[in-house]
């Protein structure tokens, strides 16, 4: 729950960046004017334990950092305006409806017989008729 944080004394205020290699997306949290990294989340499916949203708030979202030694720790992220928030939450579901269409893809292209198949022949007695207009050409 959000209102539990301290919200009017943050412990750090910076910039988050939201980038992807192959079929993770990484939570950066950068120093806002250096940019240096501060922490990083990498997050391999959404939704996940990696980033959860709170429940009596859709500013605020808890993720799961993990430091290049592999150790975990759960921090509290906030957004001051709900559009960051929003366009936040979109840009994770966007990144993980693209790699699941790339799976999707990548196995149709390895059994490309596969799948449903249109039967467009004619059935046991069905018929079909053709009006042909014929004229006579004079020349």
């Amino acid at each position: 729950r959000a209102a539990e944080w301290q919200l009017e004394r943050p412990a750090w205020s910076g910039r988050l960046r939201l980038t992807a290699r192959g079929s993770t997306a990484f939570i950066r949290l950068e120093d806002r004017a250096s940019g240096e990294l501060f922490a990083q989340a990498p997050v391999e499916q959404f939704p996940s334990i990696a980033v959860e949203s709170v429940t009596d708030s859709s500013r605020y979202f808890v993720i799961r950092i993990e430091d290049e030694n592999g150790r975990r720790a759960f921090i509290g992220v906030g957004f001051v305006d709900r559009g960051d928030a929003f366009d936040f939450n979109v840009a994770l579901q966007d990144h993980f409806k693209w790699v699941k269409q790339q799976s999707e893809l990548a196995k149709q292209a390895e059994n490309p017989d596969q799948g449903p198949k249109l039967d467009l022949s004619f059935k046991e007695g069905q018929t079909i008729k053709l009006n042909i207009a014929v004229r006579a050409f004079s020349g």
